[in-house]
């Protein structure tokens, strides 16, 4: 993170450098996945507290002093964090050309622009989620805790200053900050019940834990503490990071009121200034020095093995970690330090000039990129794999993203299709299953909607959803009465979350709710879900006839992406999941489903038959994808299933 290598003070404290080694070791073992450790991502709340302790700490005492200047402050950030980013988005940039696919070059290119623009935590909220495995095809995306800081650098001295000239005190400064600190933890909590990515992901949800440093600061000076208290203070604030590292997870509403603990147990170890071993050791200061260079690049290594696919061999993982640990230090000892003394040496203008060259140089070439994906550079084989990616219904935009009514084929309407982005993603071929012309059907789905009046996405944003249950509840009824109701959704992810290698949806945590959030699958949860869905299907069945159709196999890696890399890497791969994996991820969404034909007379549609042989169900066959992704099915893919549809019209 950026607080690396700056102080407040003249004098060094090895505390804060110690505890930047904790925060920075939690990330790293996070990211590679080291068991026991599943709160590592705490060690980015700790490293806010830092940053807010530090600036608070420059900002303070250069204003007594009468010597702050907003344009100093701002450059002395821009020197700390800038020559290292830069460097990393270089060599990223480089290495992409190479080794990248189109779309993924390109999204590497938006990613390093709002990265040096200290946007890209703005970019990663209008994206999936940081927790999301998918994340782990964006190669910057830790730098999302790098543009809140800067964001809160922007601010930070502008509060500061307006408050210390109408009330030049500390006592006043403590109070303001603290009634700012409570306003921003009171916003955290409520937007993680309700938008959760957001508050993830936005300054106003994290400020409070960077004024918890600055608060810490602010005390700093008051309290006569013991050595012995101290030492006890530290230790104590180690713990609560021990505690949230090892007992908290990915599945938990973060960061919320549960944030509270890390920052807690980080401001005791900031407001004790005491040297334990905990901090104080040859190690923990070895790390703390290179912490920033060694946050910035583990996660590009974490990525890569992912990228590779030897991400689970342990072998890969303790190599990630050393080259983390190599590529860190030669970061810190060949860019951080000779650029932060080049550019102290160029002065305040020359030190600008070079900075703001250098960012709009390699900010300018991350645009070319991502406004063109270069398919000249890699084989036409693989440039065909690619277009894959994009093989999607033609009216996705219109209709499914919109979450509008849409009419497909003739006016005669002979079905009435609802669902998700699977629903969309099968539509033309139910289209093309159509026995006359003149046929059609009646198109009503939304991203991420799973059709159950009551249930609300957990995260957040459902907005079109809710329109769309709330028209299923009072509309569906009188709409085409008698024409069949063909149901499309992805019912594991709604109850179980997504799958490891999944790209949206965070692995054991329930995708919807209903009168509460659920962080996994409980009894209580599943009782709720199972009741809600019969009541739901036994509803619609009393005005249509009800079609559900069997859950579409859901695969382990993004098929086209995969495909395309291992053409890269000169292999030939095929993706497929067996089907005992099949009937392990879905038997729960089977055996409800048949609830519904016992207890509401629906309708199965069996889509195995058409892509799966007796042992395996394909992603794709002699490298052709058959899926745009690792769980929507492509134009091409989607056509396998006309016959299945087609006998549903024959059969009325």
């Amino acid at each position: 993170m950026s607080s690396s290598n700056l102080s407040p003070a003249p004098g060094f404290r090895a505390d804060i450098n110690g505890l930047r080694a904790w925060a920075v070791v939690a990330v790293v073992l996070y990211h590679f996945g080291v068991p026991g450790l599943g709160g590592g991502f705490v060690g980015v709340d700790v490293f806010f507290v830092i940053s807010g302790l530090l600036m608070t700490g420059i900002i303070i005492e250069a204003l007594q002093a009468e010597q702050f200047s907003l344009v100093k402050f701002y450059l002395a950030r821009a020197r700390r964090i800038l020559p290292a980013l830069l460097v990393l988005c270089v060599v990223l940039l480089l290495l992409g050309w190479f080794f990248l696919m189109p779309a993924e070059y390109q999204n590497l290119g938006r990613h390093a622009r709002d990265s040096l623009l200290f946007s890209s935590n703005l970019r990663y909220l209008r994206e999936s989620g940081y927790f999301d495995v998918g994340s782990h095809e964006k190669w910057l995306l830790h730098t999302w805790s790098l543009s809140v800081e800067w964001q809160f650098y922007l601010l930070l001295p502008l509060l500061l200053l307006a408050l210390w000239r109408l009330l030049p005190t500390r006592r006043a400064l403590f109070w303001v900050v603290s009634a700012v600190l409570l306003s921003s933890l009171a916003l955290c909590i409520w937007t993680t019940l309700e938008e959760p990515s957001k508050a993830f992901f936005v300054l106003q949800t994290r400020a409070w834990e960077l004024l918890a440093g600055s608060l810490v600061y602010l005390l700093g000076s008051k309290l006569i503490l013991s050595v012995r208290v101290r030492a006890t203070l530290a230790w104590l604030g180690l713990l609560c990071i021990a505690v949230a590292v090892v007992f908290f997870s990915a599945q938990m509403q973060w960061p919320g009121w549960l944030a509270v603990l890390p920052v807690t147990g980080a401001a005791m170890v900031l407001l004790a200034r005491s040297n334990t071993l905990g901090t104080n050791s040859a190690l923990a200061q070895w790390l703390g020095t290179r912490s920033y260079s060694i946050y910035l690049w583990h996660w590009p290594v974490v990525v890569a093995l992912a990228y590779a696919e030897v991400q689970a061999q342990p072998q890969w993982l303790v190599l990630g970690l050393l080259a983390s640990l190599l590529l860190g230090h030669l970061s810190y000892v060949w860019v951080e330090v000779p650029s932060r003394n080049f550019l102290n040496r160029a002065g305040l203008v020359g030190g600008a000039v070079w900075l703001v060259c250098l960012v709009a140089l390699v900010g300018g070439s991350a645009q070319w990129v991502r406004k063109s994906d270069f398919p000249q550079r890699l084989p036409a084989a693989v440039a065909h794999i690619e277009a894959e990616r994009l093989n999607h219904n033609p009216r996705q935009s219109e209709c499914l993203d919109k979450g509008i009514a849409c009419v497909y084929g003739g006016q005669d309407i002979k079905a009435v299709v609802l669902g998700d982005s699977h629903a969309d993603a099968l539509v033309t071929s139910i289209v093309a299953s159509l026995p006359q012309p003149r046929d059609g059907l009646l198109f009503r789905a939304a991203n991420s909607c799973l059709i159950l009046p009551g249930a609300r996405a957990a995260a957040g944003g459902d907005l079109a959803c809710q329109a769309l249950n709330q028209w299923v509840s009072t509309s569906l009824g009188s709409t085409h009465p008698g024409v069949p109701v063909i149901l499309l959704n992805r019912l594991a992810v709604a109850a179980f979350g997504g799958m490891p290698g999944e790209e949206d949806d965070v692995p054991g945590k329930p995708s919807v709710y209903f009168s509460l959030p659920y962080a996994a699958p409980v009894p209580a949860f599943i009782q709720e879900f199972s009741e809600r869905y019969l009541a739901s299907i036994c509803v619609i069945a009393q005005t249509h006839p009800v079609y559900l159709l069997r859950p579409i196999p859901e695969m382990p890696v993004n098929v086209p992406g995969a495909i395309g890399r291992a053409l890269l890497l000169g292999r030939a791969r095929d993706v497929s999941v067996t089907l005992q994996q099949y009937r392990l991820r879905q038997g729960f969404i089977l055996a409800l489903q048949d609830q519904a034909v016992a207890q509401c007379g629906a309708r199965v549609l069996d889509p195995l038959p058409f892509l799966c042989d007796g042992t395996v169900c394909f992603g794709s066959v002699n490298g052709q994808p058959l899926y745009s992704d690792d769980d929507h099915l492509s134009e091409i893919g989607n056509k396998r299933l006309i016959p299945m549809f087609s006998e549903l019209f024959r059969s009325r």
